[in-house]
C-alpha cells in the first residue's frame, strides 16, 4: 500500500449504513478513502480519534446560500455543523435564470422570501450571468468549503418567461408552460439536481406580494415536471400549505407520476391544523406503496422564530414608542431600552388585540432560550408561566430576559411542530422510512433563526442529551444525514465510509459536540447582519481529503466545489432503494 493522505486512527466508525459503529483506522488517497482497518502505513497526515466517533460528512438538502456561494468561499454556517455538501436552489426561489432587467424581481423576492437584506444581494451579487447554465458557470471552479448542488427554481423561471404578469400571478400561456418546461430540462442537463417550486402564502416579498408560483395551475407544473422527467435526472422539491391536503397530494403526486422522477416536500406540524400533516404523511406512505418515490422534509426541533433588540423581530415592535428607536445603531438603542422610563413606556403600549402582536409574541409559546440552547422546553418554561410565577407580567417578564447580556440575550418562539408542547410529532415524522431530515434553511432568514444548526442538534438531543422522551441510537441518527440524504439527490459518491467514496468525514468529540447560543454577525456584504450558532466537538471536518476545519477553526483548505449532476455509480442507488 502506498503512503497514504491522510489516516484517522483509533476512532470509532459510524459509516452511515445505520449498522452497529466499529472501531478501525481509515486511509483517505487522492480525496477518496483507500482503505478502512488492516495494516495501514503511516500517512502524510495523521488524526488520532482515539474516544472519538468518525462520521462521513452530513449532506444539508434545504439551504438558501444561492447569493452567498457567489461572494464567499465559507459556506458556513452550515460548514461549522460537520456538513460537507449542501443543496441551495429550494422553495422555488434563486437568482437564475434572469434578464437583467428582472434582477430586483428576485432580490425582492428572496429578501422577503428568506429574509436576506436588500443591501446585502445588491451589493453581493455579481450577476455576471443570464442563463441557469451561466449562473453554474459563474461559480463553477470556484473554491469552497463544502460541496454546492444546484436546483432550478420554479420563481426565477416564471419571472424570466412572463416577467411583469408572474408577480402578478396571472396564468401561464400554453407557450409560456413550454418555454418554462425547456429551460428547467435545460438547467437539469447543465447541472442542477432538482426543481423546485413553492405554494405556501407565507412565501411573500417584503410589500406583501406572494411568490409568483403560489397560485401556478396543475398542467404548468406537471408540464415542467415531464420536461424534467424526460432528462432522466434530478428531482422535484416543493413547499405547500396543504390547505386542501388530500386534493394537493393527488395533483403533487400527478407531478411525480407524470415525470417518474422522485419528489420531496415540506413536512410540517401546523398549529391551527395540528394533525393535517399526517393526512401528508399518509400521503406519501401511500404513493411509496404504489411504487413512486415521494419524501417529507422535517427539521429535527421545533420550526420557530427568535426574537430579540438586535436582530430583526421583537415582541415590542408593534408599539409606537418603537418607531422612535428602530433605526438607530444598536448600542443607542440598548442605551435607550435601559431607561426605567422607556421600558415602562414600551411595556404599556404593547398592543395585545393586536392579530400581529398574538403571532410575535404569544406568551404561551415564547420561552428563554438558554445556554445550552433548549429547543424542547416545557410548559412551565413560556415567559407567561414564568411571569405568572414572579407576580409580573409577560411583557414585563420578555422584556428583561431580552434585556440581559448586554440587550444581546434572544427568545424562541414556537411556530410549527410543537402544537401539543414537546418533539414527540417531530419524532414520529423523523421515524418514517419515507422521510428525510432536512429545512434547516442555511444562509435564509439571518435576522430572526439559524437552523443550520439543527444538523448538530441531530445527534446531541436526539441520541445523547433528550429527557422528556426517547432518544435515537446514534448509528440511525448519522445514517439520517449521510447516506440518506446523499442517496435522495444521487450523491453516491459520498454519505458512507467505504473504501472508493470520497473522502469527506467528520471526526466528533461526540461528549463535548453542542451548540451555543445564537449570536449577530455584521460580516455580510454591505456590512449587513446575520444570526449564527457555533457549534464546538468537531476536531475535524474533511472534505475530499483535505481537513477544513479543525476544532472549529479553519484551517484555509477549500477542496470544495460546485457538482453538476449525479454522482457515483447507478447501481449504489438501486442497492439503497432496495433497503
Amino acid at each position: 500500500m502506498t503512503q497514504p493522505d491522510l489516516v484517522i486512527r483509533n476512532g470509532m466508525i459510524y459509516d452511515g449504513s445505520g449498522d452497529v459503529p466499529y472501531a478501525a483506522d481509515l486511509a483517505v488517497t487522492g480525496g477518496k478513502i483507500s482503505a478502512i482497518g488492516g495494516d495501514i502505513p503511516t500517512g502524510k497526515e495523521e488524526i488520532d480519534a482515539n474516544g472519538k466517533i468518525v462520521t462521513p460528512g452530513f449532506i444539508d438538502v434545504h439551504t438558501h446560500y444561492d447569493g452567498q456561494v457567489t461572494w464567499s468561499n465559507r459556506i458556513d454556517p452550515s460548514s461549522w455543523n460537520g456538513v460537507t455538501t449542501v443543496m441551495i436552489g429550494n422553495c422555488g426561489v434563486g437568482f437564475a435564470p434572469c434578464k437583467p432587467h428582472q434582477r430586483d424581481k428576485l432580490v425582492k423576492l428572496m429578501e422577503g422570501v428568506e429574509d436576506i437584506p436588500e443591501p446585502v444581494l445588491a451589493k453581493g451579487l455579481p450577476w455576471n450571468w443570464e442563463s441557469f447554465g451561466e449562473y453554474l458557470d459563474s461559480i463553477d471552479g470556484k473554491p469552497f468549503d463544502v460541496d454546492v448542488v444546484t436546483q432550478v427554481p420554479h420563481a426565477a423561471l416564471r419571472v424570466y418567461v412572463m416577467d411583469d404578469r408572474a408577480v402578478a400571478q396571472a396564468d401561464a400561456s400554453p407557450e409560456e408552460q413550454a418555454e418554462m418546461a425547456k429551460l428547467a430540462a435545460e438547467a437539469i442537463e447543465a447541472g442542477a439536481l432538482g426543481f423546485s417550486t413553492s405554494r405556501t402564502i407565507n412565501h411573500k416579498t417584503k410589500a406583501g406580494e406572494h411568490t409568483p408560483t403560489l397560485g401556478a395551475p396543475a398542467d404548468e407544473l406537471v408540464e415542467i415536471a415531464r420536461a424534467v422527467g424526460a432528462t432522466g435526472k434530478g428531482w422535484l422539491q416543493m413547499i405547500s400549505d396543504f390547505d386542501e391536503p388530500e386534493a394537493e397530494m393527488t395533483m403533487l403526486r400527478r407531478m411525480g407520476q407524470e415525470s417518474g422522477r422522485p419528489m420531496t416536500m415540506s413536512l410540517i406540524q401546523f398549529d391551527d391544523r395540528p394533525e393535517v400533516w399526517r393526512t401528508t404523511l399518509n400521503g406519501i406512505t401511500a404513493a411509496n406503496e404504489a411504487g413512486e418515490k415521494i419524501t417529507g422534509q422535517v427539521l429535527p426541533r421545533p420550526i420557530g422564530l427568535m426574537l430579540g433588540f438586535e436582530i430583526s423581530m421583537n415582541p415590542f415592535m408593534l408599539c409606537d414608542s418603537w418607531k422612535e428607536i428602530a433605526d438607530l445603531e444598536f448600542e443607542d438603542k440598548i442605551a435607550k431600552l435601559k431607561t426605567p422610563e422607556f421600558r415602562a413606556k414600551l411595556i404599556a403600549e404593547f398592543p395585545e388585540n393586536h392579530p400581529k402582536a398574538f403571532r410575535m409574541a404569544n406568551f404561551d409559546q415564547l420561552y428563554p432560550l438558554g445556554d445550552p440552547p433548549n429547543y424542547e422546553p416545557a410548559p412551565e418554561d413560556s415567559i407567561k408561566t414564568r411571569a405568572a410565577r414572579a407576580g409580573v407580567s409577560p411583557q414585563e417578564m420578555a422584556y428583561d430576559l431580552l434585556m440581559q447580556n448586554d440587550g444581546k440575550a434572544m427568545l424562541f418562539t414556537a411556530r410549527a411542530n410543537y402544537s401539543y408542547g414537546d418533539c414527540e410529532v417531530t419524532a414520529e415524522m423523523m421515524r418514517s422510512p419515507h422521510t428525510l431530515i432536512g429545512l434547516g434553511d442555511g444562509g435564509a432568514h439571518v435576522g430572526f433563526l439559524s437552523d443550520a444548526s439543527a444538523f448538530t442538534y441531530m445527534l446531541t438531543h436526539w441520541s445523547r442529551d433528550r429527557t422528556r422522551g426517547e432518544r435515537m441510537p446514534l448509528e440511525w441518527a448519522v445514517k439520517r444525514l449521510t447516506r440518506d440524504n446523499a442517496a435522495a439527490i444521487g450523491l453516491m459518491d459520498r454519505g458512507l465510509l467505504a473504501v472508493g467514496k470520497k473522502a469527506d468525514i467528520n471526526v466528533i468529540d461526540f461528549e463535548k459536540l453542542g451548540i451555543n447560543p445564537p449570536e449577530v454577525l455584521y460580516d455580510l456584504p454591505a456590512g449587513g447582519k446575520r444570526m449564527v450558532q457555533k457549534t464546538r466537538g468537531y476536531e475535524a471536518t474533511i472534505v475530499a481529503g483535505e481537513v477544513v476545519y479543525r476544532n472549529g477553526v479553519a484551517t484555509g483548505a477549500l477542496p470544495g466545489r460546485l457538482v453538476r449532476g449525479a454522482q457515483g455509480a447507478p447501481e449504489d442507488a438501486v442497492a439503497v432503494a432496495a433497503e
